[in-house]
């Protein structure tokens, strides 16, 4: 008698909810869903961030991904195949991982760094279920200098203390120490600037991961842009940890990325083929 194998037993079309609606009263606890109805929706909302990268310019060429643990298979994860525009892309694109490196499910495996930087993340930190990774301007940029985020403003106050720093750039990710090197790095932090490199967020869902990524551009940019012309004023210790932890939960993350998430369902729902 044969052994089914993970890819055989996910049907990606299962589990399909209906859309909620603009606005936040429609969301759902979707952690009290099926594993079916979890994995469908986490694929929704993976497609949609890479539509959103593409919008902000965050496509250049190969480089950059985005991918989310199996809610079943907690040593596979989701993630873009090579080659694929972010602009383009649609649920029955992603594939499946796992952490040996193998294709599990879909047509074409992920690139080497993507696979390399996820995988050892995912195996250092079971909490984290997403993780987004790209070299945006300013973000690349800013890591170029090797220094931390200053709490400057309300927004900036998302990553005081929760941020840690890579600086042992090595070449590309091409092999299993790179992504061993920066999930070490990472350790108990939510984000990570690998210098001379780019950015790096994770999330307890998608939908965090990709807003917290978003935020973090916009604070590389605040902060390249007050040190241009002055010395920015940073916010005092006390008052940057409370605004941080008012600004940057889970549900604050959640319900600020939603606005552009109904944007896309009504502007390009094709990306949920």
């Amino acid at each position: 008698m044969s052994i089914m194998g993970v890819g055989e037993k996910i049907d990606i079309n299962k589990g399909k909810l209906s859309y909620k609606g603009r606005g936040l009263s429609g969301c759902i606890d979707i952690n009290s869903k099926s594993f079916e109805e979890q994995r469908r929706h986490g694929l929704e909302k993976l497609a949609a961030a890479y539509r959103i990268f593409a919008r902000k310019g965050f496509d250049l060429g190969l480089v950059g991904h985005i991918s989310f643990r199996d809610p079943e298979f907690s040593d596979h994860f989701w993630i873009n195949p090579l080659g694929y525009h972010f602009g383009q892309m649609k649920v029955s694109d992603l594939v499946l991982m796992n952490f040996d490196g193998e294709l599990v499910f879909g047509k074409e495996r992920t690139g080497d760094a993507a696979f390399c930087i996820h995988s050892e993340i995912y195996k250092s930190r079971e909490d984290i279920k997403s993780i987004a990774h790209a070299h945006p301007m300013y973000g690349k940029t800013f890591s170029a200098l090797g220094k931390e985020l200053l709490p400057i403003s309300q927004d900036s106050c998302a990553f005081y203390e929760r941020t840690a720093m890579f600086n042992d750039y090595d070449g590309v990710a091409n092999g299993p120490d790179e992504g061993i090197n920066i999930a070490k790095a990472l350790a108990d932090k939510d984000f990570v600037i690998l210098q001379n490199h780019g950015i790096l967020t994770t999330g307890s869902m998608v939908d965090t991961t990709v807003w917290y990524f978003l935020n973090m551009e916009e604070a590389c940019k605040s902060q390249l842009l007050a040190e241009a012309v002055g010395e920015p004023i940073a916010i005092p210790h006390e008052t940057a940890c409370s605004t941080r932890d008012y600004v940057a939960n889970d549900l604050s993350a959640f319900a600020s990325l939603q606005p552009m998430l109904d944007v896309l369902w009504e502007e390009e729902p094709d990306f949920l083929d």
